[in-house]
């Protein structure tokens, strides 16, 4: 085994998951859902968002072939279409100031802008954490991974992210103490340019492909 590419393949699994999460985001919209909740209900519903969230990357890299199978559609246009979903969010970390309630990390907030009693699943679980561009980037590194190595890879960097977004939002009354606004602002910036530059390397490696598949 290329032991070079593994650990290339492994960096950047693992950044791809980790800054499209964002899990410091998920802290500052976990601190503002529950503001004034206590420590047993914080931790309850960390857990379970992060299970459930966990549950549903999982379902989707195990299950990716088979869908695009079951559409018809090809590896190419799934890179393509996923990097351009990831660019613009990228787009929108870098640029779109942050309004007070909005969301920046990648996913869009609960569509009627309505918290239900238990939060844990929507909209932490689903958008926030396991939204539309995280579920394409893990769809994408699976079907990308060459050996079934590489495909652990992508498991693990699964678990690193829940695991992540999970004390995130256990501290995240001290991450919002200590980071500030600027802070905040900072770290957003510096993942979405990150992120843009994964996105664009999707993008190629789908042209690339069609390219080489038609030459």
């Amino acid at each position: 085994m290329d032991f070079g590419g593994f650990f290339e393949y492994l960096a950047i699994t693992i950044a791809a998951l980790f800054v499209i999460v964002n899990p410091l985001t998920t802290a500052f919209i976990f601190v503002s859902l529950l503001p004034g909740a206590s420590k047993a209900t914080i931790r309850t519903t960390a857990k379970r968002s992060t299970l459930v969230a966990g549950g549903i990357f999982v379902t989707f890299a195990l299950l990716g072939g088979v869908i695009f199978k079951l559409f018809g559609i090809t590896l190419e246009a799934f890179r393509i279409a996923g990097g351009l979903i990831l660019f613009g969010i990228a787009m929108r970390m870098i640029h779109k100031a942050r309004d007070e309630g909005e969301v920046v990390s990648g996913d869009d907030p609960h569509p009627d802008g309505k918290i239900a009693n238990d939060i844990s699943v929507i909209p932490l679980a689903i958008p926030f954490i396991s939204g539309p561009g995280s579920i394409a980037t893990v769809m994408i590194l699976t079907s990308e991974a060459p050996t079934i190595w590489h495909v652990s890879v992508v498991f693990v960097a699964i678990a690193l992210t829940v695991i992540a977004c999970y004390f995130a939002m256990i501290y995240s009354h001290f991450l919002v103490k200590y980071l500030g606004e600027t802070g905040k602002e900072i770290i957003t910036r510096v993942f979405g340019i990150i992120l843009a530059v994964i996105a664009v390397q999707f993008v190629i490696n789908g042209v690339l492909e069609i390219w080489l598949a038609h030459k």
